[in-house]
């Protein structure tokens, strides 16, 4: 897990702020949703993981540095 700067924080909550629809890109765990799946981003943790609220139910945080989504803008 990567370390994530108060600086890059900041940022991160600007590019992602609550109610922003993401698309998983990728994501390297075993109960991942597929990637495709669309969620909302419903916070921020202090490590830098996007708290999303999957499409498909899935509860699973976007990790800082690990996992990959895009922002979807429709």
């Amino acid at each position: 897990m990567r370390i994530i700067r108060p600086e890059q924080l900041k940022r991160l909550k600007e590019t992602y702020p609550n109610g922003t629809r993401v698309e998983l890109v990728q994501m390297d765990d075993i109960q991942a949703p597929p990637a495709g799946t669309r969620g909302t981003v419903y916070g921020i943790d202090d490590t830098g993981s996007l708290l999303v609220h999957w499409d498909n139910g899935s509860g699973l945080n976007v990790i800082y540095g690990e996992d990959i989504v895009r922002k979807v803008v429709d």
